[in-house]
């Protein structure tokens, strides 16, 4: 057989492979929307001045910038001034929190967080602290939620930053916001949420939340991969992230990733749209999948809270079981999940979210998460479901200490 012939066989197993594929990792990434896509088209090759350059086709580029800008400053209540775009999450995080301490130095060197962060605010502080800088990591209750007693008595007169995250990444309890920000106004403390996960799915107003830093990333709610924003309260003192020119009102230098840009814009303007629609469908498909899995399985645990949570998050432990074995059998059978971060698929390691609510290693280590989008159906759930009966069963049956269970049962 001749190389063509095999080329073109392993494109046609590749589509035919693609075509069935359940993919029910969304809180990892999402599929860039078709309407997204065709607006982002033309400036790759058409309209691709540099937007820095004064002639029609670098206007052209810079227009369509402020015309996303707009638009994301829309979705969360902003001033067009006050949206920076940067290369995605983790930067905006690290400009946040960075930009905040050595802005702020003279006035203090104490920043509060939690232990359930997401890694590009964990690392960071841990950074920090090797600066010179002190950090308290907040507590959280067995549903992920921070106490906010312990938040308050964590306040000190050096505390200058609370960076608290909007909705969390891996079990999607939604932070008590409105209650933080509120706190941290009163005191005269900048308030700094990761707002990665939310966005998209939660109304925000960072007036109403008294939010002074917002991060975000495209790539969460249906637009490209390597752009995001952070959102500036006019009057924030913080640094500039990279220094070389004077895009981003001289605070973030480099050329623009305008088709980013633009897709980040509409995507976000798509979110915000069919807002209400899309999470009561997410909502129904999460409550679903949720009572299947806990009708047909025995030793499982829903991770989180049970309601105040992301509108598209399953997230469980089944006892017995390794996640790793877990999820590379669910891809066997067609089916995209995780176990936890995607930052953190390469850690033997439980989840630092797991643990910090109370779950012991051997449980943390058999967790699922299942974060369903806008393209998932009621068919793929019930599959999916049906799937996991399957092999849990399977793996379990490979257990010593599952098998010990049922004989005293």
């Amino acid at each position: 057989m001749n190389k063509r012939i095999w080329e073109n066989k392993l494109v046609y197993w590749e589509v035919f492979w693609m075509n069935r594929y359940i993919y029910m990792d969304n809180s990892a990434t999402t599929q860039v929307k078709q309407e997204v896509l065709d607006e982002m088209l033309p400036y790759f090759n058409i309209n691709y001045g540099n937007p820095s350059s004064i002639y029609t086709l670098g206007s052209k580029s810079k227009n369509a910038i402020e015309i996303a800008r707009e638009r994301v400053a829309k979705a969360i209540g902003a001033n067009t001034n006050e949206i920076f775009f940067t290369a995605g999450g983790s930067e905006s995080d690290n400009w946040a929190l960075k930009g905040i301490a050595y802005a702020n130095r003279k006035k203090g060197n104490h920043i509060i967080t939690s232990k359930i962060e997401h890694h590009a605010i964990l690392h960071t502080c841990q950074y920090l602290e090797k600066e010179g800088f002190k950090v308290t990591y907040l507590d959280v209750d067995k549903y992920g939620t921070v106490d906010l007693e312990q938040l308050k008595n964590s306040i000190t007169d050096d505390t200058i930053l609370i960076s608290i995250m909007f909705a969390n990444n891996e079990i999607g309890t939604i932070q008590p916001i409105k209650e933080i920000g509120r706190i941290a106004k009163e005191k005269g403390i900048y308030f700094h949420t990761d707002a990665v996960q939310a966005i998209g799915h939660v109304k925000i107003d960072v007036d109403d939340l008294n939010i002074d830093l917002l991060s975000m990333s495209a790539h969460k709610f249906y637009g490209p991969k390597g752009v995001g924003a952070l959102y500036i309260r006019k009057g924030v003192k913080i640094d500039s992230l990279i220094a070389g020119g004077a895009q981003e009102r001289n605070r973030r230098a480099g050329t623009e990733n305008v088709p980013g840009i633009v897709g980040m814009g509409k995507a976000i303007e798509l979110a915000y749209e069919n807002l209400e629609e899309s999470n009561a469908k997410l909502i129904k498909l999460r409550d679903r999948m949720i009572s299947k899995i806990f009708d047909r399985i025995d030793y499982v645990r829903l991770n989180g809270h049970p309601t105040n949570r992301l509108p598209g998050n399953v997230n469980v432990c089944f006892e017995f079981i390794e996640g790793e074995s877990l999820l590379l059998s669910l891809d066997m059978e067609g089916i995209a999940a995780s176990s936890g971060s995607a930052c953190t698929s390469g850690s033997l390691e439980p989840s630092h979210v797991l643990l910090a609510i109370g779950l012991p290693h051997e449980i943390a280590h058999g967790s699922l998460r299942l974060s369903l989008g806008d393209f998932n159906t009621e068919e793929e759930v019930d599959y999916v479901v049906d799937k996991l009966v399957e092999i849990v069963s399977r793996l379990r049956a490979m257990s010593p200490l599952y098998e010990k269970i049922k004989e005293v049962k």
